[in-house]
């Protein structure tokens, strides 16, 4: 498969698009990176997205995959001779995609709600994302990544958001790690990984990036 035939549509800061650039380094496959500018996208976005207009989108031969879960599960399927990424047995892959659908709803959207949202709804939200991050860290145990001693699916699902915690710790006046240590311990192990090291935004960037959006949208910070 030739490299220049696999292109990706990203934006540096999305915790999205940084699951698609992890998995992509996991397997050490080569690929175009096209930056987007959200507020003014390209004519490619659209076209490869025509139904939600957003990133990452993986074009690979010229066809497009969408959604940042389902991408991370085609470049596990089309490149499994190198570091497979979800478990070989069925009862274990299906409980890998269901924590990674938890991640995006307990997570994901309780997040954006933190980032973007009005200040009377932050308590709220902060509360609901601690109880989905003591519930994630119920699930990792003392194991050293969710899949046991093999980082994987889940991992690359959660993983990209500890870049966000500080935003959402400074927003909501907490820090994840006094409310769960061995979690924070895991994404500090996730982060030695050359894969994630080399795919992660920098946490001082989001949150700069948080203020002026919020500043913008004349949001109280």
């Amino acid at each position: 498969m030739a490299d220049h035939e696999l292109i990706l549509l990203d934006e540096w800061l999305s915790m999205f698009g940084m699951r698609a650039r992890i998995a992509l380094a996991e397997k050490e496959i080569k690929y175009e990176y096209k930056e987007e500018d959200l507020t003014n996208k390209s004519q490619l976005l659209l076209e490869m997205n025509p139904i939600h207009k957003k990133i990452p989108v993986l074009i690979h031969h010229g066809k497009p995959i969408c959604e940042s879960i389902i991408i991370v599960e085609y470049i596990d399927e089309v490149w499994k001779e190198k570091a497979p990424l979800l478990p070989s047995e069925p009862y274990q892959r299906a409980q890998a995609r269901f924590w990674a659908d938890f991640v995006n709803k307990k997570v994901g959207d309780v997040g954006g709600r933190i980032w973007a949202g009005k200040r009377d709804g932050i308590e709220e939200a902060k509360k609901e994302l601690i109880e989905g991050l003591k519930e994630l860290e119920k699930v990792l145990g003392v194991k050293p990544y969710f899949g046991g001693d093999t980082f994987g699916f889940v991992d690359i699902a959660l993983i990209p958001f500890y870049t966000w915690f500080y935003t959402y710790e400074a927003l909501c006046k907490f820090k994840v790690e006094a409310e769960c240590p061995k979690l924070i311990a895991w994404a500090k192990r996730c982060k030695q990984r050359e894969s994630v090291s080399k795919s992660v935004a920098d946490e001082k960037e989001v949150y700069d990036f948080v203020v002026n959006y919020r500043k913008s949208f004349e949001l109280d910070l």
